[in-house]
């Protein structure tokens, strides 16, 4: 029972780790050679897992090679176009100046109701609506829309906006994030002082916020 135990411990850290090398990428994400390594090291590592008798290493090498092969057709890609579009496959115009591309549609096995939830995924409601629909090669739908339906932006109506940058988060469930103090020119007796403004210390704090505007968002932990 102690070896299966720690043998999946072993097993989880490395396919963590190894996942971790191979990118952020969610799985919606992902190019097809990177779906399948993903997919296989997942099943590799579950057979040791599964059978005690199977050497820990009938596991790990193969893993790690797949980790290898998954870092060298990377390096492909960034290196040779030619190959990148056989290992990747290109893009594909569903909807070309507003008009459906049937061909397209049936070559990719999209029928005309994946689409309209795909459009809709895009906050597009109308086949009207769309100047281009283009398939990428990680499966995903990037929409366009026709100039007179695009969602007016500041710039359109000639505002222009302060910037806002980015978030801090503080305080996480009552613990100080002391580096992101440190990224705005902050410490703790500042904070105090700001959760203070709220009557609770930092460490009583559900969430602590401070963004470009130099705003405090504060909110205290539920009282037990």
């Amino acid at each position: 029972m102690l070896n299966t135990f720690i043998r999946v411990i072993i097993l989880y850290i490395l396919v963590l780790i190894i996942m971790r090398l191979m990118g952020k990428r969610e799985i919606g994400q992902m190019q097809p050679f990177e779906l399948v390594i993903a997919i296989m090291i997942a099943d590799l590592a579950s057979i040791p897992m599964a059978d005690i008798g199977i050497p820990l290493s009938n596991g790990i090498i193969p893993i790690l090679a797949l980790l290898l092969l998954q870092l060298l057709i990377s390096i492909i890609n960034v290196k040779s176009i030619k190959l990148r579009k056989f290992i990747c496959g290109s893009p594909s115009i569903l909807i070309y100046r507003g008009k459906i591309q049937e061909k397209t549609l049936k070559k990719e096995k999209i029928t005309i109701n994946e689409l309209e939830e795909r459009l809709r995924q895009n906050n597009v409601f109308s086949f009207g609506d769309v100047e281009y629909a283009i398939l990428e090669t990680s499966g995903q739908v990037t929409v366009i829309q026709k100039p007179n339906k695009k969602n007016l932006t500041p710039e359109d109506l000639g505002l222009n906006l302060e910037y806002e940058g980015i978030p801090y988060d503080l305080v996480i469930d009552g613990k100080v994030m002391n580096q992101n103090l440190k990224s705005i020119g902050k410490d703790y007796n500042w904070l105090k002082k700001q959760t203070e403004k709220f009557n609770i210390k930092p460490e009583e704090a559900l969430i602590v916020t401070f963004n470009g505007k130099e705003q405090i968002f504060c909110q205290a932990k539920e009282k037990k």
